[in-house]
């Protein structure tokens, strides 16, 4: 892939301004630059970046939550992707999140107004795995909702098993509202005449299925979704390599220090801390644009021009906020 080190070290510089004041850098070029974010080109849209029981979350009345319910302030949805293509009028989801029927507001367009008024929103879903922050918006495609026209399920084999087995997701399948497409592990598969999508296989709590992240390759540029994972020390291939193959990373961020779980054990809810992850990957964050996403209700870098999210800053890491475009 080829790097524009100069414009990628000049977003840098801007990250600590920006982050201050709740901005990603390109979100501050976007306009002076173009950023290739045109308005007929395929993108990856951000539609949330907190964890699986979002924010606030039920029965959490910390500061951080109390704060999320205060008149006036931002919503934060839990972590999702949305891939647009506005020229071919093709909109994919990636991870249904319990924040659905908000996220699709989001989403640009009088195309896919259109195309959700007629029970076709998506082209296609992709499912990370079974963890309640990444699929129980499927529950919307369903009779009581959206009753949506026969839609692809990208996901693994265990995980189409999951939805075939178990209800009231059998429900969608054996409706044909939910098509299951397994993929196989760490192989590009296309997806249409513009994206192909890759599922790397990641280490997780899997009690109902198997973990991966994804790959997305565009026709100019590729994006890594990685919300969920253990340690990176046990995925194979390394996250390293993963990286440096990329242009942007969103990458598990849930926790930045060990004390977020009082009364909890780490091991019991493992996650890498986000400094730890940036001292892994400092060094490849001048080329790729690297991300946290699914930070928990407990993680202080949500907190705009706070003491984290200014080092995840000053680090040359991001923050990004739903509604942030990445494109492809």
């Amino acid at each position: 892939m080829t790097v524009d080190l100069s414009r990628r070290r000049f977003v840098q510089r801007l990250s600590v301004v920006a982050a201050a004041g709740g901005l990603s850098a390109r979100s501050l070029l976007a306009s002076s630059l173009g950023d290739a974010l045109a308005q007929d080109e395929l993108f990856a849209l951000l539609l949330g970046s907190v964890q699986d029981a979002g924010l606030p979350q039920a029965g959490c009345y910390t500061e951080l939550c109390e704060a999320a319910r205060a008149q006036g302030a931002e919503p934060r949805f839990v972590t999702s992707l949305a891939l647009v293509e506005p020229r071919a009028e093709r909109f994919y989801l990636v991870d249904a999140s319990p924040d659905l029927p908000r996220q699709m507001d989001l989403i640009p367009g009088d195309a896919f107004r259109a195309r959700a008024a007629e029970r076709r929103p998506f082209d296609g879903i992709f499912l990370t795995h079974a963890h309640i922050g990444h699929y129980l918006g499927l529950a919307h495609l369903g009779r009581e909702g959206m009753g949506t026209a026969p839609t692809p399920c990208y996901c693994t084999d265990r995980m189409a098993s999951f939805l075939e087995q178990n209800g009231p997701w059998s429900l969608l399948v054996e409706e044909g509202r939910l098509v299951p497409k397994r993929m196989a592990p760490n192989v590009w598969i296309r997806i249409d005449e513009h994206l192909e999508a890759m599922a790397i296989p990641v280490p997780h709590r899997d009690e109902y299925s198997d973990t991966v992240g994804f790959v997305f390759k565009g026709t100019e540029r590729r994006i890594l979704y990685l919300p969920d994972i253990d340690r990176w020390e046990n995925m194979q291939p390394s996250i390293e390599s993963v990286v440096r193959e990329v242009d942007v990373a969103l990458l598990d961020g849930s926790f930045y220090t060990a004390a977020e779980l009082p009364g909890r054990r780490q091991e019991d809810i493992p996650h890498p801390l986000i400094p730890s992850t940036m001292d892994r990957l400092e060094s490849l964050a001048t080329e790729t644009e690297i991300a946290f996403i699914h930070l928990n209700n407990t993680n202080r870098a949500l907190t705009i021009g706070s003491p984290e999210a200014l080092d995840v800053a000053r680090r040359g890491f991001h923050l990004p906020r739903k509604g942030q475009r990445y494109a492809l």
